[in-house]
C-alpha cells in the first residue's frame, strides 16, 4: 500500500521542524512507495522567496527526491509575492486550504508540525 501524507505549514518558525519531519519520514519509508507533498500558506510562502530563503537546498533537494512543494497563490498575492519571486520548483496552487482538503478526501494523511 502506498502512503500517502501531506505536510501543512503556515507560520515561518516551524520549517525547520517541517523539513526534518519530512526527511525522517523518507528515511523511514526507504524501502516503500510514498506520495508527499507539502503546502505553504499564509506568511510560511515566503521561504519560497529566491532572495531571503533559509532552507533553499533542502526545498530544492527534496524537489528532487519527487516531493510536491506547493504554494497558496491567495498568500502570494496576500504578501505581494509575484510568481516570478519564487523558486521554479514550486507549484502554485489557487487555494492552500482547499488543497489540504483535496488531498486529505484523496487518502493523504495530513501533518502539521
Amino acid at each position: 500500500m502506498q502512503m500517502k501524507v501531506v505536510f501543512h505549514i503556515d507560520e515561518n518558525d516551524k520549517w525547520n521542524l517541517l523539513l526534518s519531519n519530512v526527511k525522517n519520514l523518507i528515511n523511514e519509508l526507504s524501502d516503500k512507495t510514498f506520495e508527499i507533498e507539502i503546502v505553504a500558506n499564509s506568511v510560511a510562502v515566503k521561504e519560497y522567496l529566491i532572495k531571503n530563503s533559509l532552507f533553499s537546498k533542502e526545498l530544492k533537494d527534496l524537489s528532487e527526491k519527487g516531493i510536491h512543494i506547493c504554494a497558496c497563490l491567495n498568500s502570494l498575492k496576500g504578501m505581494q509575492i509575484e510568481q516570478d519571486d519564487i523558486f521554479e520548483f514550486i507549484t502554485i496552487v489557487p487555494a492552500g486550504v482547499k488543497e489540504l482538503i483535496d488531498k486529505q478526501l484523496c487518502g493523504y494523511a495530513y501533518i502539521k508540525p
